[in-house]
C-alpha cells in the first residue's frame, strides 16, 4: 500500500483535503483528494475506480507528491501544441 509522506513537506492529512478542496482547477482537485483519501488508509486502486482512473496513474501522484511536494501536482496545462503556421502563411 503507498504511503503519502506528508510530513516529509510539513503538511498533514488535513492541510491536503483543504488544498484539495479550494484547488482552482478540477485535476488538481482531483490529484490531492487522492492523496487525502490514500493518506486515509483507500487503495489506490479503490481511488482509481471511483475517479475512473487508472490506479498506476494515481499511484504516480503519489510518487510525484512523496519526491517533489505538491506543487507538482497543480494542472499546467499550457493548451496544446503550438501553431505551425502563422496567419499570414494561410494568407498567401
Amino acid at each position: 500500500m503507498p504511503k503519502v509522506n506528508c510530513e516529509k513537506w510539513n503538511q498533514t492529512q488535513e492541510e491536503l483535503r483543504e488544498l484539495g478542496i479550494k484547488a482552482e482547477h478540477p485535476r488538481t482537485r482531483e490529484r490531492l483528494i487522492a492523496l487525502y483519501e490514500i493518506s486515509d488508509g483507500k487503495s489506490a486502486t479503490k481511488v482509481g475506480k471511483e475517479t475512473g482512473r487508472n490506479p498506476q496513474t494515481v499511484m504516480s501522484w503519489v510518487h510525484k507528491y512523496n519526491q517533489q511536494g505538491i506543487s507538482v501536482l497543480e494542472d499546467n496545462h499550457s493548451g496544446g501544441i503550438g501553431k505551425k503556421l502563422s496567419k499570414s502563411d494561410f494568407c498567401q
